[in-house]
């Protein structure tokens, strides 16, 4: 290799975080899955060699943390913005439409259900099902559902949410338009949200 492009190499590899390689290895589990991802195609995919990898993380596994850590943290920055609207109807409207602008965060979702065997992707998925679950469960008790019905109804919608990915995962992961797609949040909205 030529020095200059040795040099060039080099100072990419010092510019790229640890960040960069936990949002590249979010990429390939969108693609292709947890399993998918490794070091040597990472760093293909980067325009890197190993060793700046190496510089960030001890392992593949801890990479996989550091991504399932930065995937988590942007879910609880979403739900967060979302806590500060008071009514109930708009904060449940405004939810359901947020979730229709994300396709690669249901994509990776998907993928990670796949994984749940893995335990680092179980915990998790357990802290998001948690948080997702809570979140639904006091926008019920805020919009004046009694305790029970709104953990059943919370869990309900959560159910739908999670079925329609399983039904329409294919054309998320090619980005792909679904058939009266506006129209189902529509109804979901009618049929899930209470009337204030």
């Amino acid at each position: 290799m030529a020095p200059s492009k040795m040099t060039e190499t080099a100072q990419r590899s010092r510019r790229l975080s640890a960040d960069d390689w936990a949002k590249e290895a979010l990429d390939q589990i969108a693609e292709a899955g947890v399993a998918s991802v490794a070091v040597e195609p990472l760093a293909r995919r980067l325009g890197v060699t190993k060793g700046s990898f190496y510089w960030h993380f001890p392992s593949r596994d801890a990479l996989l943390q550091a991504a399932l850590e930065r995937w988590e943290r942007d879910e609880q920055m979403a739900y967060g913005a979302l806590e500060s609207i008071v009514d109930a109807g708009e904060r449940l409207r405004t939810l359901f439409h947020l979730i229709t602008n994300h396709n690669k965060t249901h994509v990776i979702y998907s993928e990670l259900l796949k994984a749940v065997d893995h335990p680092a992707v179980q915990e998790v998925l357990e802290h998001v099902l948690e948080r997702r679950i809570g979140f639904l469960f006091a926008s019920f008790r805020l919009a004046g559902m009694h305790q029970r019905d709104a953990l059943n109804r919370a869990r309900m919608t959560y159910s739908v949410y999670v079925g329609f990915l399983q039904l329409e995962l294919s054309k998320l992961q090619n980005r792909q338009p679904i058939d009266g797609f506006d129209g189902y949040i529509e109804h979901m909205m009618v049929t899930l949200i209470p009337k204030g």
